[in-house]
């Protein structure tokens, strides 16, 4: 690659950084206060040795070390972006390889197509809420980690395997202790193959190897884990049906936030679906011949197969046969955006000589529209009446809304939220007891900031 090409990929980190930074000094939301701030096994290092074997270690190791540089909001949040703006650079570094190794695009069409997957990687509004949400945290780990191992894989395959490979595993390991999703890498490894040419069989023996440790490492967390209790609440959640026709809506919903920008939601808890309707038939119907054109098209036309597959693969943990209880939302989007960013790059190179101009318009729209949506998360008010806008039916929303507003100093709006979220869910005791318990001034925190 010539030396101003080997720039490029860290020209898209520093921009994808430099349209973070605004959101620096967000606030703490949602999910922050128990996992990040609340957990007394990543307050320290040493808090989080002990805690040790234990669910996404590296995360925690990442967390205990924030705490131990001071716990502040903007020691939290420039990690997370230090570890998206290295993701998109990595994004920059595959994308190229795969494209040069599936023929999709010659030397200069490979850069093409890697800097548009690149900054749409790095710049779509829809990875604010795993890079601005610190909770969102095990994403990047997870990806960071995912993308290292294709690279070291890819690397092994031209020169010597039996350094490179080695080193895929190791990453590999790291990727499940950022997050379980990950565990899909092998076949993401196995789609690049099976979107090559003539692969040569002996290229199996990694990715295969790989989904032995997975299984090797399922059975030994399994033993010292609590990933049974998950499982069986993820079986409690929904049945079968119930589930595919959910996670039929949930999958479509994710597509449409690819473009809906305006509908970007941290906690959308999309209506439930119990029964089979004509809409819900039409969204799985569509998805099916997707899946079947990626499949299709894998082979002869590379670039559109590949992205579509890569989509479908990297959503496969959270919305497949697993019940969830949150069917969808917007942080399942990150390593699968890739797809799509992919199959638009090769898009883009078919314009020629217009392609500049679209790229720069495009990067502008993707950082406008990543700015203005980490505006919402400038204070915890702002998160849940965003939330609460887009999804009126959220009781959790409005109860998180009215607790935000009384640590906000606002008792009447507090109360609204409240019996807002009363009215949805008589039944459920948590908006009811907060509203006593602000009548009475002893909502927990108040007192101490609203004197």
């Amino acid at each position: 690659m010539p030396a101003p090409a080997r720039l490029l990929p860290w020209v898209a980190a520093l921009l994808t950084a430099a349209v973070y930074l605004p959101a620096l000094s967000a606030s703490f939301q949602f999910d922050d206060w128990q996992v990040v701030l609340g957990d007394p096994r990543v307050t320290s290092l040493a808090a989080w040795w002990q805690s040790m074997p234990g669910m996404r270690a590296l995360v925690k190791l990442s967390y205990a070390l924030n705490h131990e540089w001071g716990a502040r909001v903007e020691t939290f949040r420039v990690l997370n972006i230090l570890l998206h703006a290295l993701n998109t650079a990595l994004v920059f570094t595959l994308v190229r390889e795969l494209a040069r190794r599936l023929r999709t695009a010659d030397e200069t069409g490979a850069l093409a197509v890697a800097a548009v997957t690149a900054l749409v990687f790095g710049l779509h509004p829809v990875q604010t809420e795993s890079v601005t949400y610190i909770a969102g945290r095990p994403n990047l780990i997870a990806t960071l980690f995912s993308l290292l191992a294709l690279l070291a894989w890819l690397r092994g395959r031209e020169r010597h395997a039996a350094l490179w490979w080695p080193l895929a595993a190791l990453c590999y390991v790291a990727a499940l202790a950022g997050k379980e999703t990950a565990a899909v890498l092998p076949l993401a490894m196995l789609l690049c193959l099976a979107a090559e040419r003539r692969p040569a069989a002996r290229e199996l023996a990694l990715p295969l190897a790989l989904c032995g440790l997975c299984l090797a490492l399922l059975v030994l967390a399994w033993a010292h884990l609590p990933y049974d209790y998950l499982l069986r609440t993820s079986l409690e959640t929904r049945g079968p049906l119930e589930n595919l026709l959910a996670q039929a809506q949930g999958v479509t919903w994710l597509a449409g936030q690819l473009l809906r920008w305006d509908r970007l939601n941290a906690d959308p808890m999309l209506e439930p679906v119990t029964q089979l309707a004509l809409p819900v038939l039409l969204q799985g119907a569509a998805l099916v011949a997707v899946f079947v054109l990626g499949i299709m098209s894998l082979r002869r036309h590379p670039a559109l197969g590949f992205g579509i597959l890569w989509f479908f693969l990297w959503l496969a943990p959270t919305n497949s046969l697993l019940a969830r209880l949150d069917v969808a939302n917007d942080r399942q989007l990150y390593v699968a955006l890739l797809g799509p960013a992919w199959c638009l790059g090769h898009a883009v190179t078919l314009l020629r000589h217009r392609a500049v101009p679209v790229v720069l318009l495009l990067a502008v729209m993707l950082a406008f529209g990543t700015v203005s949506r980490n505006r919402v998360y400038a204070t915890e008010t702002t998160f849940w009446e965003d939330v609460t806008a887009k999804s009126p039916h959220n009781v959790r929303a409005w109860n998180n809304l009215g607790m935000a507003e009384a640590l906000a100093c606002h008792p009447e709006t507090a109360a609204s939220a409240f019996e807002e979220a009363m009215r949805l869910a008589p039944e459920d005791p948590r908006p009811q007891i907060n509203l006593a318990l602000l009548q009475r001034g002893e909502l927990p925190g108040v007192g101490e900031r609203c004197p």
